[in-house]
């Protein structure tokens, strides 16, 4: 029986060669993957790397929290409070596509280790869990104002134990907060994981300086 993926984007960087490194990067509520399709020649990566961009599109689901008005994304959100309660079996759902998408770009030739998780307020909580509960060593994962949604059920696996982890959030953002930003990486800290952390002059966005950041963390993290 054939693999079924979630349908993505694709676009490789420079554009042309053979890619020897992956980026899986998954958008936030209501956005497709052409959201963060365009960042790519923003990114101006030095090119030491080629690297394939897999951009994938969340299901249309019913939300709760839009009166249940039916729009792309990766898990369902029942509060918007600060504790931010969701659909953890959805989200975990997504979380293990996600990584049907990891093994795929394996298949592909591109070991774990060369591939990043990279993801946007809901699709970065997806890429937490994607990411740390993979049972092979991953080259990072990027979370941009974003949440630990769930961080007090996931199951970690050791193998992602030291994987690199770049969190940015901006200090403006009015849907997920910077608090929320900020109590994913205490959490992450008490798990063990080193992590870095930058917060930006911006609302649920993002900025020049922060695609500086990410260019300059996604060179150094598949420079191995």
């Amino acid at each position: 029986m054939s693999m079924t993926y979630l349908p993505c984007i694709e676009q490789s960087s420079p554009a042309g060669a053979e890619p020897d490194a992956a980026v899986i990067w998954l958008h936030g509520l209501g956005a497709d993957g052409h959201d963060f399709a365009a960042i790519v020649p923003e990114l101006k990566l030095d090119g030491k790397s080629t690297i394939r961009f897999v951009f994938p599109h969340a299901p249309a689901i019913p939300v709760t929290i839009n009166n249940g008005f039916v729009m792309p994304a990766w898990y369902d959100i029942l509060e918007m409070d600060v504790h931010r309660r969701v659909d953890e079996e959805q989200l975990r759902e997504s979380a293990t596509k996600v990584q049907d998408l990891v093994r795929r770009e394996m298949e592909r030739g591109i070991r774990p280790e060369r591939i990043v998780l990279a993801g946007f307020s809901q699709g970065g909580a997806v890429v937490y869990e994607a990411g740390l509960t993979f049972p092979e060593r991953l080259a990072g994962i990027l979370a941009l104002s974003t949440y630990f949604a769930t961080a007090d059920s996931i199951q970690s696996h050791a193998a992602n134990q030291d994987i690199p982890i770049r969190v940015c959030h901006g200090t403006l953002d009015p849907v997920v907060t910077q608090s929320l930003g900020r109590k994913s990486v205490d959490r992450l800290q008490a798990m063990g994981h080193e992590v870095e952390y930058s917060t930006y002059s911006m609302p649920h966005a993002v900025c020049q300086e922060e695609i500086a950041d990410i260019s300059e963390w996604l060179n150094r993290v598949l420079a191995q």
